[in-house]
């Protein structure tokens, strides 16, 4: 892998890290209103699996989508509009943090129904087969969208009909405040687990297409494993299943109260910093020097420091257009 694109994850991973902490402040200040599900902690595996694609192939996203539209290629000043509920977002102030979309990136759309953007991915992925584009789709969702019937009938229907799509399952252990499964060190007391198979992976079994469990929080290999599945997808070979390991340092929504995860397993887990990791083996492998860090670090503060004036400088959406580009009731 060229030090380049190296380079070019590091700073996409450090985009969406310091995007996700200004909302979590903004947030906290009553500048978001609404909910916001934080992305911090997750950052390799959006990173490493949207560097695997082309600008015109698509993405799908879940609630917690921030990260996939930014490793996308998505406008900061744009996204931080649509937070601050702005006439000049994404969506127009309509979308807001859970239904961000850019159709023009490829980014499809997140979707505040858990599990909702897998058919909508199945299908994109149909028209593209369709219609000869050569384009595939990722899938992003996570570990408690696994148990949803959307899963089983999408990926059924990929696999039939040998879709271009690639689904992409964000394991951080909880769906909601739910521990999905017995990790084998920090037990919940008193809380049943709704999932018995240990990797969900193992469930592309049940549909004859190929399952891979990866380290989410290691941005080469999601990008190495993706980068298979992707090639597999465009030579018509079908989907895959890549289960990306990870966690997610904040709770599942901000200001709710972090009364069911064990500390020491939150502690553990930021050990395990995707940023801090990457940064740490560029260095040690001469990818990259410590002035060129900081010179990117400081880019990125700088981009997202703008992003914010430009929301707050934004105008508000007007009243008469509130029923514009509604397409549902």
């Amino acid at each position: 892998m060229e030090a380049k694109l190296k380079l070019k994850m590091y700073k996409d991973m450090l985009r969406i890290r310091c995007f996700e902490e200004i909302v979590r402040d903004r947030f906290a200040d009553g500048t978001i209103s609404g909910s916001v599900h934080l992305y911090i902690g997750e950052e390799a595996t959006a990173v490493g699996a949207c560097s695997a694609i082309n600008r015109d192939d698509f993405i799908t996203s879940s609630h917690r989508g921030h990260g996939h539209i930014l490793a996308k290629g998505g406008d900061s000043r744009l996204m931080m509009a649509e937070l601050f509920a702005k006439k000049p977002g994404y969506c127009k102030a309509k979308g807001g943090s859970m239904h961000l979309a850019a159709p023009e990136i490829g980014m499809i759309g997140a979707n505040g129904i858990v599990g909702g953007g897998i058919p909508i991915a199945t299908g994109i992925a149909m028209a593209a087969q369709k219609q000869k584009t050569g384009k595939v789709c990722l899938c992003f969702f996570g570990d408690g969208a696994s148990n949803q019937g959307t899963f089983h009938e999408g990926i059924n229907i990929a696999a039939s009909y040998k879709l271009p799509c690639v689904y992409i399952c964000e394991n951080n252990m909880y769906a909601g405040g739910v521990k999905q499964h017995f990790d084998g060190v920090f037990k919940n007391e008193g809380m049943d687990y709704p999932r018995k198979i240990k990797d969900i992976a193992e469930r592309a079994k049940a549909y004859d297409v190929p399952g891979f469990v990866v380290d989410g929080n290691d941005v080469e290999e999601v990008f190495a494993v993706v980068s298979k599945a992707v090639q597999f997808a465009r030579e018509g070979n079908g989907p895959m299943l890549i289960e990306c390991k990870t966690y997610r340092w904040r709770t599942h929504y901000e200001v709710e109260p972090d009364t069911y995860r064990d500390p020491k397993e939150v502690e553990a887990w930021k050990e395990r910093c995707p940023i801090k990791n990457y940064s740490t083996k560029l260095l040690k492998e001469g990818a990259a020097k410590q002035n060129e860090l900081d010179e990117i670090a400081l880019e990125v503060r700088k981009e997202m420091d703008e992003a914010v004036q430009f929301a707050l400088e934004s105008s508000e959406p007007d009243y008469d257009e509130a029923l514009c580009d509604v397409y549902a009731e």
